[in-house]
């Protein structure tokens, strides 16, 4: 198993329609063979001192797949690449963090 945190910085103000696009793709990955969980998320308000400051302008994607070939088809599917041009002007930076559970 894999597990994925896409961190996508994006430009101010841009949030809301960045999300709107990605909603669009969410239901596509979710139908992707090796797909367990993908979904967007944002940062939260909490009392917790060990938190990070909150970012107004990152969603954080947070994904598990099955192996690292199924994340690798993911990548290059079909609806991966039409959804990237829609949102490149709202992306300013995107980060990822593989990871395997030991």
């Amino acid at each position: 198993m894999i597990y994925v945190l896409a961190t996508i910085e994006l430009a101010e103000g841009t949030r809301d329609r960045f999300l709107d696009e990605f909603s669009k793709i969410v239901p596509l990955v979710r139908n992707e063979t090796g797909c367990i969980e993908y979904g967007p998320t944002v940062d939260t308000v909490t009392d917790i001192s060990a938190q990070l400051p909150l970012r107004s302008n990152v969603v954080t994607v947070v994904e598990k797949w099955e192996s690292l070939e199924t994340l690798m088809a993911h990548l290059v599917a079909p609806h991966m690449q039409s959804y990237r041009p829609k949102v490149k002007d709202f992306v300013i930076r995107t980060q990822l963090q593989i990871l395997e559970p030991c």
